[in-house]
């Protein structure tokens, strides 16, 4: 990573001047609270003012290691020169037309792009969206209209998004389902492969025919258009399926003409050590949703799949005002050169090793870690009560807490609220990434005792 320090505007370190939050971030609070509807949350209490590398600086001058990357987008950081420099461009230039109105060829080289690096030699086709729901909705749409058949499958612990058809599709009711409902039909959750609380373990091959049968029994085949999974799930843990679960859904899709459907949002564009989570499992979906980390920071989302199904929609069926636009396009360009100029899958990896050398040495002592898993720079640490498997969100809670309170953004998920997210962005330099390390095995250790 010395090479890439030069690229940072701003000091590669941890300095705290008040208590978080400070008082210009508390003062910025009630202003949101007279202004902003409550529905909208924020799991930091510090309102940003710069950001750069692997830290975000905060209104009242604090500067703190960032381990959360705006939830998987910043993979290249919040403010890469060569993503600024070409949305500076492309602004001056024009900010929008509609690509439904005058295209133009930016699109069509992520397009090209998107082509290229999603798994599979098959001739292809992408569409461009503004989010990772929308990307999601379109997916299925394109699924219901290539097969003529209705049904869709998700997963336990699956999030696809906050929409009316992925509300449907996503798993955990809070915050995201309650008292939103009547949600969309033709909607079936099947059992997902989680090894460290499914009975069958590491047996994936065994979880597939188990989620199978149930398919079978309930929907039948040629009532189903697709099945919908994230290939490592997010929100709800950063569960990694069993060896063979993913192949095993993919070979019976293709047996049945069920479209398959790799929802890697989060997953994708070098998170998990290389570009897609599908990589490592050697499978090769029909359709793959990507949006987050595809434009430093730009909102941008994509469906990329066979041609023969994203052809099959009538002219007029795919797109939006705001679709491809034309600024978000000339940053993701600029952000894949990025992580592919860099090996940002590479240094994926290398987080990997760092982290869970350190975290593993770490759940020996403490005795809440009931497990650590993931891949590449997308690293779970799932907390139980002593001497069970028992989820703790109270613990889990008070360490994000406290590794706040000492500079350090942590997130959490799963459907129990007891998993700690690691996501940093995959330019942080290896010193700010071990000081970020420390600061939360000190927030275990504490917590724990």
């Amino acid at each position: 990573m010395t090479s890439l320090a030069s690229k940072f505007r701003l000091p590669q370190e941890r300095t705290l001047r008040t208590a978080l939050p400070g008082p210009r971030s508390e003062e910025l609070a009630a202003r949101r609270r007279a202004a902003v509807a409550a529905g909208v949350g924020s799991s930091v209490p510090v309102y940003a003012v710069d950001a750069d590398g692997g830290v975000i600086v905060d209104v009242d001058g604090n500067s703190l290691i960032d381990f959360g990357a705006g939830i998987a987008v910043t993979t290249v950081g919040a403010s890469d020169p060569d993503v600024a420099a070409a949305v500076a461009a492309q602004a001056a230039r024009f900010t929008h037309t509609c690509f439904m109105v005058t295209p133009y060829e930016d699109y069509v080289a992520v397009a090209e792009k998107l082509n290229a690096l999603t798994p599979g030699d098959h001739e292809k086709r992408s569409v461009l969206f503004n989010s990772g729901a929308e990307a999601v909705e379109n997916a299925v749409k394109i699924a219901r209209t290539a097969t003529g058949r209705d049904a869709v499958v998700a997963f336990d612990n699956a999030y696809h998004g906050r929409t009316l058809l992925t509300m449907a599709l996503t798993a955990k009711t809070m915050p995201y389902k309650a008292g939103f409902g009547p949600f969309a039909p033709e909607v079936y959750r099947m059992p997902m492969s989680y090894p460290y609380r499914d009975p069958l373990g590491d047996d994936g091959v065994a979880a597939a025919r188990r989620a199978i049968t149930q398919i079978e029994n309930q929907i039948g085949a040629k009532s189903l258009a697709a099945i919908i999974i994230e290939p490592i799930q997010g929100e709800g843990g950063f569960i990694v399926p069993a060896p063979g679960f993913l192949q095993t859904l993919v070979d019976w899709a293709r047996e049945n003409g069920v479209v398959f459907i790799a929802d890697e949002v989060q997953t994708g564009f070098a998170r998990t050590g290389s570009w897609f989570a599908c990589d490592h499992e050697g499978i090769v979906p029909d359709l793959i949703t990507m949006a987050k980390g595809i434009a430093g920071g730009m909102p941008l989302a994509a469906v990329t799949g066979r041609a023969e199904l994203l052809d099959s929609v009538h002219t007029g069926g795919l797109g939006g005002t705001y679709g491809g636009n034309p600024v978000a396009c000339a940053a993701a360009l600029a952000a894949l050169d990025v992580m592919e100029r860099d090996d940002l899958s590479g240094r994926a990896r290398a987080i990997n090793d760092r982290v869970t050398t350190r975290l593993s040495a770490l759940a020996d002592e403490v005795g809440v870690i009931g497990e650590i898993r993931g891949r590449g720079a997308m690293i779970a640490v799932e907390l139980v009560k002593p001497g069970t498997t028992e989820p703790d969100p109270v613990l889990t809670k008070a360490i994000a807490a406290a590794a706040l309170a000492q500079g350090v953004v942590i997130l959490t998920c799963g459907t129990h609220g007891n998993v700690i997210r690691l996501l940093p962005p995959l330019v942080i330099g290896d010193e700010l990434l071990d000081e970020g390390l420390t600061v939360l095995e000190d927030a275990i250790r504490a917590a724990a005792a």
